[in-house]
């Protein structure tokens, strides 16, 4: 025998704003309204919370390490300065390899959902005890700023698609963390 449970929120009204953002207005079974704003993608299913860049915000709020900090004031400093990052090369072969052998895609043809989960990982990885793990998360996050660089500074012509927009997550989470 099995129970469902049935949750007791009822969607009110949505509200479109201008920039394609929508509010969900929510009324939970204590009369309280809650409002549930995203970004949403017309390639996204109301299930994947995961995907949106509201996430990488919340990923921000935990505990930061330290590594990830500097990395985003760096970015952020050349971002406030210049207005956009002067132009980095493109990531190297064995910058390439480190990202191939955690199955991380290049940012260029990254989900924002994988990227939030790169974060997750990465946020774990280096703030463990082992040394190695905590040394490749180091530097596969300098690896991310520095592909996020050369997408801002070439205006990012090379994918013209809304699946692969994991730059913008990246891009909030260093905004979220950054002191700057």
């Amino acid at each position: 025998m099995t129970k469902k449970y049935v949750s007791f929120i009822i969607n009110i009204s949505i509200i479109s704003h201008g920039d394609g953002e929508i509010s969900n207005l929510l009324l939970s079974e204590n009369n309280k309204v809650f409002i549930e704003s995203t970004n949403l993608s017309s390639l996204s299913c109301d299930d994947d919370k995961f995907s949106s860049l509201s996430m990488s915000a919340m990923l921000a709020r935990g505990e930061v390490p330290a590594s990830h900090r500097r990395t985003a004031d760096n970015y952020m400093v050349i971002k406030k300065i210049y207005g956009s990052p002067v132009v980095q090369p493109r990531i190297n072969n064995k910058e390439k390899a480190l990202l191939a052998k955690y199955d991380f895609n290049p940012l260029e043809y990254s989900t924002i959902k994988q990227i939030n989960e790169e974060l997750s990982f990465l946020k774990r990885w280096s703030l463990s005890l082992e040394k190695n793990l905590k040394a490749e998360a180091d530097e596969i996050i300098q690896i991310r700023a520095k592909e996020l660089k050369f997408l801002v500074a070439s205006r990012y012509v090379n994918i013209t698609n809304e699946i692969y927009t994991g730059y913008k997550a990246l891009e909030r989470y260093f905004e979220e963390i950054s002191k700057y």
